[in-house]
């Protein structure tokens, strides 16, 4: 059963993150191919992100008054679904606008609610979380290096039909494929009593403290994630490379998950050191890309994404599942993902696009100054971890 689960949690990982992989590096090129400006683009991806201020929280407790934690992951994906479809097939900048918000507040909403189906059967079989959370940056890695050859036979609007597909099959596979996982021990709490779990998160000093420390690191790679494809055209670099540079950062990252991951929680080494090198790192890597290095120079810094993404975010998933009650799992998870993958990931975005526009790779400099202060939230963070609330 244990490794069942394994598999079946890698599928829907495997899945997921290929639709990312063909909508995150690619989204603003097929905005761009639709004559949208820099702006607009950073107006597009930054609404649902911003949004998830409301859309996350709600969401979350929306969720957990199903009986299976599949259920709402499976309608969220059809959801998404419908309405990246539909954008494909609309004209003029608000219908863009309306689907996308629609589309990737769906999909954005899944992962946390997968990672937290997958850390409670990790808990009770006995499996590493990162290793099925490995099978999706694998997938990412392949969607990333097709989409780019598909791109340069097929166009801009393959990465619509590519992210449509995708989030078809997820919908399927969680309905179909994923253990049925209940959402509470007992009987569904009733929807006042999901509200008042998350207002005792919202009120906890530490737990806030460690989402914006681990929030900042996450947002700080808004403008690569919207931009970096754009800019390396720029520079005369075709975009089969470009998803050979975004999938080599993300091999490095599956080495991490997979090896250095598992070997760190055996040797009881923490999350909040890896916190601060995940920060340390990004400093270093967005200061490094303002200088629009060469080529050969972007294969070391694309390794860096190892710590600036994936090491901050298994790190950080660990803690705020040590920070959280039992009952409040998927809460604080999904609130985690709202200001790290929403909030602030959502104003940084909104704030690339003028950067792009003004300053080029320039804007790179501000995602490093947000980095920093990561870097001192966590600082900060520490004795407040030192009060007994969680081993670091």
């Amino acid at each position: 059963m244990g490794f069942g689960s394994k598999s079946r949690t890698g599928l829907h990982y495997a899945l997921m993150f290929a639709g990312t992989g063909v909508s995150l590096p690619y989204a603003g090129l097929w905005m761009k191919a639709q004559g949208l400006s820099g702006a607009e683009i950073g107006v597009l991806l930054a609404a649902p992100m911003l949004g998830r201020l409301i859309t996350g929280p709600a969401i979350a407790i929306w969720a957990d008054g199903f009986r299976y934690r599949r259920t709402p992951i499976a309608l969220l994906a059809a959801l998404a679904a419908l309405a990246y479809g539909t954008a494909g097939l609309v004209e003029g900048f608000f219908a863009w606008a309306i689907c996308w918000f629609i589309a990737a507040t769906g999909a954005a909403a899944i992962i946390p609610l997968t990672d937290v189906l997958t850390l409670r059967l990790a808990r009770r079989e006995g499996f590493t979380f990162a290793v099925p959370r490995g099978f999706g940056s694998a997938a990412f890695v392949g969607a990333n290096i097709g989409m780019g050859f598909i791109l340069r036979a097929a166009g801009a609007e393959a990465v619509i039909v590519g992210v449509t597909l995708a989030c078809i099959c997820i919908a399927f596979v969680a309905w179909r494929v994923l253990p049925g996982e209940p959402v509470h021990d007992g009987p569904p709490l009733a929807g006042w009593a999901r509200f008042q779990g998350m207002g005792r998160l919202l009120r906890d000093p530490v737990l806030m403290a460690a989402l914006l420390a681990i929030g900042t690191v996450q947002a700080a790679h808004a403008f690569y994630y919207g931009f970096s494809a754009i800019l390396w055209r720029e520079q005369g670099i075709e975009p089969h490379l470009t998803g050979m540079l975004w999938a080599f950062a993300v091999v490095v990252e599956i080495g991490l998950m997979w090896v250095f991951d598992p070997w760190r929680r055996r040797r009881g080494i923490g999350p909040w050191p890896i916190l601060m090198i995940a920060a340390t790192a990004a400093v270093l890597r967005w200061g490094l890309m303002a200088a629009t290095p060469p080529l050969w120079v972007l294969w070391p810094l694309q390794a860096l994404h190892a710590l600036s993404f994936a090491a901050n975010y298994l790190a950080g998933i660990e803690l705020i599942e040590r920070l959280a009650p039992r009952d409040s799992q998927t809460a604080a998870q999904t609130l985690s993902s709202t200001l790290s993958s929403g909030v602030l990931i959502g104003g940084a975005t909104l704030a690339s696009g003028p950067l792009y526009d003004a300053f080029g790779a320039g804007g790179y400099l501000a995602m490093a100054g947000l980095a920093g202060l990561g870097l001192i939230a966590n600082l900060a963070l520490r004795p407040m971890l030192g009060a007994g609330r969680a081993l670091a």
